[in-house]
């Protein structure tokens, strides 16, 4: 009777936990993380997917699905991707063309353990492109190669064709689809033409899958027959069906306000360093610190900031800018002028734009393109100094003077403009007098005539102290001079 009793208590506990079981079944939803990967592959994106999954990555029941949309972009980025992902646990990884993966994009792609396409997407050619004299080339052999190895050691990690893999790359590459022993294997040219006599009488059939002159590019249907998609699918929830994960809980990790801003300053890095270069250098010809040396730090900060954010420019960089930046104070207050200080501060404030816009220091011989990067770089940076300097000439000389005369200042209530006749002499100088620039005239300063020292000004040029000048007029009291050019020998 007794145990009626305990067996009784029993099943009414375990009715009574029913609802509750169910309810905690129900909630127990595999997490799904979302990465979307689109538009440009840069160093941006790069970390971001990093930001992404250094959070999540230790999550051991989540799954990861990069949904990716991209024409592809630089090799260095792409590669930084594919190392991030590959060091994902193994069959944690699924990448999900919803639109396109091209080039570079193709690379990601392969990268994760699974690949599903939505339908009348297509993935591959993914030749590296580097800019010439002549317009965009095929890079050369040297890059061709560390590709090649990168696609077939991915395509050997994720169960991926080898071959066809490299014929992403490779536009020499002819590519057949072989038949032996009821089997189908894929096997480039060389290859094949390698095998014996005895062998080639096996193959049943032989059918070319990529031309020479030809690099791989599929559709959706063609990746599944080839043996790189799982399945054409509809959307994303048909991945996640076919994964067999009936309940999910979807989280897309979106890009942060940092990374969104660092995304949309891209474009226009080029256009602040141009700007900062030409403030930074017209501050060091102004005299005094004001508007152009503040927008010139702006500037380039912003530079330097925007590559701190995306993982290229580090602490080494930032010092530089620093340091940039004091011999520039030691230029404008310390040292007037336009000296070793002043070429200092450029020299040392280029070698960190270089640096900060490429992830090495001394390019590496096994990864060719950085040789490319650095030269790259190089002509971007000393592009911009040479393009600032003359648009900072041709203000100083054109158009300031011209401003000055529009725009008049200080302004005053009351002026004492009419409180004096302008006359052709002042302080026994007059027109025509020579003298020489006791002071750096920038462009005013003192000059000396007859032993005798007088605050004068340029029409906006520059003269060097012990440079030969001749009183141009006098408007206002105020001594205007001008350079007095030696004549030049006529030829005997």
């Amino acid at each position: 009777m007794k145990l009626k009793k305990d067996l009784a208590f029993i099943v009414l506990c375990l009715l009574m936990l029913l609802p509750k079981m169910a309810y905690l079944a129900q909630e127990a939803k595999q997490k799904v993380y979302v990465i979307p990967i689109s538009g440009t592959v840069e160093p941006a994106m790069s970390a971001y997917v990093k930001r992404a999954l250094k959070d999540i990555k230790d999550d051991k029941d989540a799954i990861f699905l990069f949904k990716l949309d991209t024409f592809g972009g630089r090799v260095d980025a792409a590669l930084d991707i594919v190392d991030t992902i590959s060091n994902m646990p193994k069959g944690k990884t699924v990448a999900f063309v919803e639109k396109r993966a091209i080039s570079a994009g193709a690379l990601i792609a392969l990268s994760s353990n699974l690949l599903f396409m939505k339908k009348s997407t297509i993935i591959g050619d993914c030749a590296p492109i580097i800019a010439t004299q002549k317009g965009q080339e095929m890079a050369g052999e040297k890059i061709q190669t560390v590709l090649r190895a990168r696609f077939r050691a991915l395509a050997k990690k994720n169960n991926y064709p080898q071959v066809l893999a490299e014929s992403m790359v490779t536009i020499d590459m002819e590519v057949y689809q072989i038949e032996i022993d009821g089997k189908k294997e894929y096997m480039d040219k060389k290859a094949y033409n390698d095998l014996k006599e005895a062998d080639k009488k096996k193959i049943s059939t032989k059918k070319t899958i990529v031309a020479k002159g030809e690099l791989l590019t599929m559709d959706d249907i063609e990746a599944h027959t080839l043996g790189f998609s799982q399945k054409s699918v509809e959307n994303m929830d048909q991945v996640l069906q076919t994964l067999g994960f009936e309940s999910t809980e979807i989280i897309i990790i979106e890009e942060s306000w940092s990374e969104s801003f660092v995304r949309f300053i891209q474009p226009m890095l080029p256009i602040l360093m141009l700007i900062g270069i030409g403030a930074i250098y017209t501050e060091i010809k102004a005299p005094g610190f004001g508007l152009p040396g503040a927008i010139g730090i702006l500037c380039l900060g912003l530079v330097f900031f925007n590559q701190y954010l995306v993982g290229l420019a580090d602490y080494s960089e930032v010092l530089l800018l620093l340091i940039g930046v004091l011999l520039l104070g030691v230029e404008v207050f310390v040292l007037p002028g336009f000296g070793v200080a002043g070429i200092t501060a450029l020299i040392v404030i280029a070698a960190g734009l270089v640096l900060s816009f490429q992830g090495f220091v001394i390019p590496d011989p096994s990864f060719p393109w950085e040789g490319k990067l650095l030269i790259n770089n190089l002509a971007k940076v000393m592009g911009s100094f040479l393009a600032a300097f003359l648009i900072s000439l041709f203000t100083i000389r054109f158009v300031l003077p011209r401003v000055s005369k529009i725009i008049k200042g200080p302004y005053l209530d009351a002026t004492l403009q009419d409180s004096h006749v302008d006359i052709p002499v002042a302080v026994n100088v007059k027109r025509g007098d020579t003298g020489t620039a006791y002071t750096f005239l920038r462009p005013s300063g003192k000059i000396i005539i007859d032993n005798q020292k007088i605050d004068a000004i340029t029409q906006g040029e520059f003269i060097k102290k012990g440079y030969p000048v001749e009183v141009d007029r006098i408007d206002q009291n105020r001594v205007i001079v001008k350079p007095i050019r030696p004549q030049r020998k006529g030829l005997e």
